[in-house]
């Protein structure tokens, strides 16, 4: 019997620790997962913001908003893919979502691209629980011969099983088809030197992922005034009056020259940066 209790110990300390139990009383969630085993850790800390604090993509905001309602509500949503200029709001746009209807029951589910594979085993989770979850994936894209965007492709349509009506996913990128294209690759009536023979089927398959998103929205670089007037809102919020935030253009111009980007993060790390030193 000592033996047998040695040799389970060893085993014990080889083997991953069990998966913590689920804390359902939290908002947002990270997927998380060791070895063969995934679970949703509670986040308790979410990072605040407030859809007021997004400023110039209200076209953006009014459709994400109103198909998140939809979503709360019970009745057809989308999945959405936001796509465009960096820094302009996409992701912080799902934040705020779950500052505001967190109260009504919206969760977020956090969830790494090489973890989409998973989906799965998240639907069987939730499955059966009153609460209304959007799985939110940031910065997604696939490199050249990245198979896991298949496992997103089953999951948002075109797998046999349901993935429930309390679950969406809503993801953002840098690139509207989500992995790279090649000039090449249009070229359908020549012979490739790869041998492919029918390359304009290469571009159908790379489209036909960000296509199964029933929701696109496209975020832009901002003009000078917008960047300035968000600039403006940032100063006011870490309690600057209107003569340090007048003070402020020419350096706010110059911050953003030197980034080579007029977008929200850089105004709202700009606006920090200055009310530590003058207020």
């Amino acid at each position: 019997m000592d033996r047998a209790l040695n040799v389970l110990a060893q085993l014990e300390a080889w083997l991953p620790p069990a998966p913590p139990t689920i804390d359902w009383t939290a908002s947002a969630y990270r997927w998380q997962r060791r070895g063969a085993r995934g679970w949703l850790d509670a986040v308790h800390r979410v990072a605040p913001i407030h859809l007021g604090d997004l400023r110039h993509v209200d076209r953006q905001k009014a459709t994400l908003e109103r198909n998140t309602l939809a979503f709360l509500r019970g009745k057809p949503a989308n999945n959405v893919l936001m796509t465009g200029a960096r820094g302009t709001g996409k992701s912080s746009l799902v934040r705020a979502l779950l500052d505001a209807y967190a109260c009504q029951g919206l969760r977020l589910i956090e969830i790494d691209k090489s973890d989409l594979s998973d989906l799965g085993q998240i639907v069987e989770l939730i499955q059966g629980r009153p609460e209304r979850y959007i799985v939110f994936c940031d910065d997604l894209s696939f490199e050249e011969g990245e198979a896991s965007y298949k496992a997103l492709k089953s999951a948002l349509d075109g797998s046999v099983a349901s993935p429930g009506d309390n679950l969406l996913i809503y993801a953002t990128s840098n690139r509207r088809h989500l992995m790279p294209e090649y000039m090449h690759e249009n070229l359908e009536a020549q012979h490739q030197t790869d041998g492919e023979i029918h390359p304009g089927e290469t571009v159908e398959e790379k489209i036909s992922l960000s296509e199964r998103f029933g929701l696109w929205l496209s975020f832009y670089p901002f003009a000078q005034n917008d960047y300035l007037d968000i600039v403006n809102h940032w100063l006011a919020f870490h309690g600057c009056d209107a003569d340090q935030i007048h003070a402020a253009r020419t350096e706010a111009l110059q911050w953003a020259l030197e980034r080579g980007s007029r977008s929200g993060r850089v105004a709202r790390q700009f606006a920090r940066d200055w009310a530590a030193r003058h207020v």
